[in-house]
């Protein structure tokens, strides 16, 4: 787990003029919509004002990020810029060299550092799965390898495999691997100790995806971010990078992520999306981190969600128009207490001591966490339930409170009840954004399990639990 040691200073709400109501108000109209969010960080000035976590999930614990993985990437490319080792001009094809297919289009060798980071190489989709299925042992000879249809620079295509390419460019120019140099350079010098990454069949990072970062830890990088780069005493990354990398380098179009909604029309930096009020990282199920320089307001989120815009209206409807004075004393300690009784719901129902049963998992669907015909077996113990998937999974299960177990290495957090003559469990993969629901029909023998959103690199339940964590052991 997470160091408990705080990164950032605590303030309440109304000493940096935000209104607690209006928090408060973010949080009723996400309930309303039923948006679930894990965690909320609202910093002010460099303080944080607010944050809570929904039980199972807590502050110590890293999260999943998915893309917004790509705003870490892209400031080790500034540091490695910054040290002269790259160049926004330096072409895949000269710094990779033996990663170059012989049948490589004339365009892909056009291709450069500033054309990789503003997505605008000239592929037409997104070219990660066609990438790997061309080359699965080499992403950037497969990436050379995908059509370029349209002139390097001409327009934004969102395509995950861009980031994984500037990612081997980084490792090669510094000899470090992305994980270690973004350690050695980034969050040892900030105080984040640690930090989780999912890699690949190589061993490699994904650099698109797969960091995992306490929210504290992901509030602190848009802070440092709202401060030019600048930590303390330390300009951790050059002032000139931050001001690139989050401004405007190119306009999207409504075809793209974000369907065509108004904060996904504001333009794209170099791995981080513009917005309506200031920019953003962003990741699939709602990972956020965004940053409103002329607010000195910086909102970290983590969720699972279908679509990121809700909590940005929230955000900009609800909590821009509460800066300024503060609410009492009374309303500030309100939403502290809110924010600390933050919960799930867990399913309902009884504990049925002493009942047990077994079933085969039946009308599995493609995307399903375990295989059809997988037995599974409920027995309770002193604390909830033991609950069996074939001969090698075991999960605790709790009643009436959250249970904690790594059958596989990796944490799982579960709670579960007796419908009548149905069991039904939840279980978090509390490092991610996902949940499975098992729900046991004692009486027909048969179990249904499904995710609450199907991660994006395997449905399979058990790749999310090994560790060391390699979501994509096919592919490098």
């Amino acid at each position: 787990m997470a160091s408990s040691r705080a990164l950032l200073p605590r303030s309440t709400p109304a000493a940096s003029e935000v209104s607690s109501r209006a928090i408060a108000e973010v949080l009723d109209r996400l309930e309303t919509q039923a948006v679930e969010l894990h965690s909320l960080m609202v910093l002010r000035r460099g303080h944080v004002v607010a944050e809570g976590w929904w039980a199972p999930y807590s502050a110590e614990r890293p999260h999943l990020l998915y893309s917004l993985t790509k705003s870490f990437t892209s400031v080790a490319v500034g540091l490695a810029v910054a040290d002269g080792l790259l160049s926004l001009d330096d072409r895949v094809v000269d710094v990779l060299p033996d990663h170059v297919p012989p049948d490589i289009p004339p365009q892909g060798r056009q291709v450069t550092v500033h054309h990789l980071l503003s997505m605008t190489s000239g592929h037409r989709t997104d070219s990660l799965a066609e990438a790997w299925r061309l080359e699965p042992g080499d992403l950037v000879k497969g990436f050379l390898r995908v059509p370029f249809p349209d002139p390097a620079g001409s327009q934004h295509l969102y395509d995950n495999a861009t980031t994984g390419v500037l990612a081997r460019m980084v490792e090669r120019v510094t000899g470090r691997g992305l994980p270690e140099f973004l350690d050695e350079r980034l969050f040892e010098p900030m105080g984040i100790d640690h930090a989780e990454w999912d890699r690949l069949a190589s061993g490699a990072a994904f650099g698109f995806h797969g960091l995992h970062l306490t929210t504290e830890a992901v509030a602190a990088f848009g802070e440092l971010l709202r401060c030019g780069g600048r930590w303390g005493d330390r300009q951790l990354i050059p002032r000139d990078w931050v001001r690139q990398a989050t401004s405007r380098r190119i306009e999207t179009r409504p075809a793209q992520v974000g369907g065509g909604h108004a904060d996904s029309l504001c333009g794209y930096g170099y791995q981080f999306w513009m917005s309506r009020h200031g920019y953003r990282g962003d990741g699939n199920n709602g990972q956020l981190c965004v940053v409103v320089p002329e607010h000195d307001l910086v909102v970290a989120v983590t969720a699972a969600v279908n679509f990121y815009q809700p909590v940005l209206d929230a955000i900009w409807e609800c909590l821009l128009p509460g800066l300024g004075p503060g609410d009492s004393t009374r309303d500030d300690e309100a939403l502290a207490d809110r924010m600390r009784r933050l919960s799930l719901a867990a399913a309902p129902g009884t504990a049925a001591p002493g009942r047990s049963t077994q079933a085969k998992l039946d009308g599995c669907a493609e995307d399903a966490p375990l295989p059809e015909g997988t037995a599974v077996f409920v027995d309770p113990d002193e604390k909830g339930w033991l609950l069996r998937f074939g001969s090698s999974l075991i999960v605790e299960v709790g009643h009436g409170a959250w249970r904690e177990s790594s059958p596989l290495g990796r944490p799982v957090v579960s709670a579960g009840a007796w419908q009548g003559g149905t069991f039904v469990a939840d279980l978090y993969v509390i490092t991610s954004p996902h949940r499975v629901r098992l729900v046991v029909d004692a009486d027909a023998g048969t179990a249904v399990a499904t995710w609450n959103t199907v991660p994006m690199t395997t449905p399979d339940l058990m790749s999310h639990l090994q560790s060391p964590l390699m979501t994509r052991p096919d592919v490098a």
